[in-house]
Parts: C-alpha cells; structure tokens; sequence
C-alpha cells in the first residue's frame, strides 16, 4: 500500500506533526509507504511528489509550517483537473490519500471522493477553527496563544500613551480568534462578523475606558462589519476558491474612533504572525492524534471521511459533512463576554 499525504490552503501550526503522526505508524505498524505531494492540489495536479519515510519526519513535531509546502491551488477550476490527478495518483502507484486543510482543500477532497472514486480520507486544519464537524481544529490554540501575548504586550503601550490600540486578527467568517483572544487577554470590546457592530456603541465603550483612566484595547476579527456598511476589504481581487483578500477593518475603524472620540488611536494587524512559528503543546497533541487515526482510517477503508475531535476522542465523519456550513460564534457567547465591553 502507498499512501499519498498532501497539505493545502494557509500554513498552519501542526501540520508538519500530522505529517509525522501518519508516517510513523504508517510505516512502523502497517508497513506501508508513503508519498508527499508538495504545495497543496498543485502536487498532484503535476506530479510534482517526494518520498515519506520515517527519517523525513523525524524533528519536524515542533516546526511550523509543512515539509510538503502548501497552496491554494483548485483543480476544480482547472482543465481536466480532475483526470490530471487521478492521472499522476496513478503514474506515482499512490492507492489512496490523506488531505490536510481547512474548508476548500476539504471540499476538494469530498468532490473527488464522492463524485470521482478517488480514495481519500480529510484531516481538518484551520486556525478560524470554524469546521462544524470537529470540535477544535489544530493551529487554533497557537493562534490564541499568540494572538493574547499580542494583546498583553500591547497593554503597556496603551497605558503609557493613553491612546486607544486596535488589534486585528484572522478570522474571515468565524470570530472564534477574536473572542478567545480578546476574553483571554482582557480587551475592552471585541468585534466579531457574526455580529455586526454599532461605531456608536464602540465609541461609547472606549469613551466609558478613558473616563476610568485606563487606556481601551479593542481586539477586531478581520472579518467584522459594521452595522450601517460594507466589509473592508484589502483589495478586489479572489483567489482560485473565490475569497477576497481581507485586512484593513482594523487601520478603518481606528481612524473611525480617533475621529469621533478626539482619542488617539493606532492599530496593530497581527496577519500571518498568529499561524507561523512553533505549535502549542495542544496543537501538537490534537495533530498528532488526527495524524494517527487518519491512516487507521486508510487501513480500514474507511474513504471519504474525516477525523474529527468531539470532546476527547477522535471520530470519524463525512467529508461533506464537515465542509457543508461553518461553525461560527453562537450569539449567546458573544453575550457572555459582553459584561467586559467598555
């Protein structure tokens, strides 16, 4: 048996130890061999592999990023993608294949397992932590992790110059960042897309700061819109999966509060800091796990699913199932947090 491993969409803390977790059980209980198809779908699309054994992976549990490289590369979109990968899985002697990635790389995998034939079990990865179907994905906490120490640092500043500090983070669709970060870190108002945001009730809140001479933190996901206009967008072009590039909510709503507030504002746009670097303990511990049950999935035939956590074990679902919607913030823990807001 040769399995193929792949890793698509944004780099993300565990990768490389989902990696580590197949190959080495893979190998060392199963016998099997394995291939890495390099920068996401492209690697399959042209052939473009590297061998997998247990001297690759070894040191690469506390390393971010991927070995294997990773895109956004849709080959559904492409001419005759579908029979270009099916093509090479085949020239490659490549029986089956693990994805890693979030909702697009996913919702290629269900296509190609459901419509196509093509062997394929899903590992859930994304820092938004937004698939339904799991309970956490891995890279999340090292997000949150990164994205608190962010805001603990920026604390200092803001008190020492009595000015309003505007933190942006990831989080296109889903505010799970934002909310754990913002909680976590002691911010003043947290702003999420699941819920549309009033300026007024915003500037009111770091009004209602000043006066208690202490200086606002404001923690905004990428994605928030305020409630009388449009996202902010970084520019108009899309992607090969049809998303917009996002940034810039944050530098538009700091100018916003200065404006209205007489306050100084600043802002600070963690971007790709909170998915680079070293994974948490968790992330390594949650990869892993989805890494080992991944190719038990393989070896038991077990096509088209995905791993999944739902409370403290792994379980296996459909792939579909897991991409069909997202899972996004429920408005009653938005609620819950807003005690602190102000």
């Amino acid at each position: 048996m040769r399995v193929g491993v792949l890793t698509g969409g944004g780099d993300c803390p565990g990768l490389n130890a989902v990696i580590r977790g197949v190959v080495r059980k893979g190998v060392q209980e199963y016998g099997y061999e394995f291939t890495g198809f390099r920068d996401g779908w492209r690697g399959p699309l042209e052939g473009d592999a590297v061998r997998l054994d247990i001297p690759a992976v070894r040191g690469i549990l506390p390393r971010g990023g991927t070995i294997l490289g990773s895109s956004r590369t849709n080959p559904l979109k492409l001419e005759n993608g579908i029979r270009r990968i099916k093509d090479n899985l085949a020239k490659c002697e490549v029986d089956s294949l693990i994805a890693i990635g979030g909702e697009d790389t996913l919702g290629v995998a269900a296509r190609l397992s459901d419509e196509y034939g093509v062997p394929v079990v899903g590992v859930p990865k994304t820092i938004d932590n937004d698939l339904s179907a799991t309970d956490y994905t891995f890279g999340f906490d090292t997000a949150v992790n990164i994205a608190t120490e962010a805001i603990d640092r920026l604390h200092t500043t803001a008190e020492s110059h009595m000015r309003v500090l505007v933190v942006e983070v990831m989080g296109r669709h889903a505010g799970w960042i934002a909310l754990h970060s913002g909680l976590a870190g002691g911010a003043n108002v947290i702003l999420i897309p699941e819920q549309r945001f009033d300026l007024d009730q915003v500037c009111a809140w770091v009004t209602s700061r000043f006066r208690a001479s202490y200086a606002p933190i404001v923690v905004v996901a990428e994605g928030a819109t305020p409630r009388d206009g449009e996202m902010v967008l970084k520019d108009e072009s899309l992607d090969s999966f049809g998303h917009v590039r996002l940034s810039g909510v944050g530098e538009w709503l700091a100018k916003q509060i200065e404006k209205r507030t007489g306050k100084e504002a600043r802002t600070t746009v963690l971007g790709h800091v909170q998915r680079g670097g070293t994974p948490s303990a968790f992330d390594r511990w949650l990869a892993t796990r989805f890494g080992l049950h991944a190719i038990d999935a393989v070896r038991d035939g077990d096509f088209g699913k995905m791993v999944a956590l739902r409370g403290t074990d792994i379980v296996r679902v459909p792939i579909g199932e897991a991409t069909a919607r997202l899972k996004t913030v429920d408005p009653r823990l938005y609620q819950e947090v807003g005690v602190f807001f102000g």
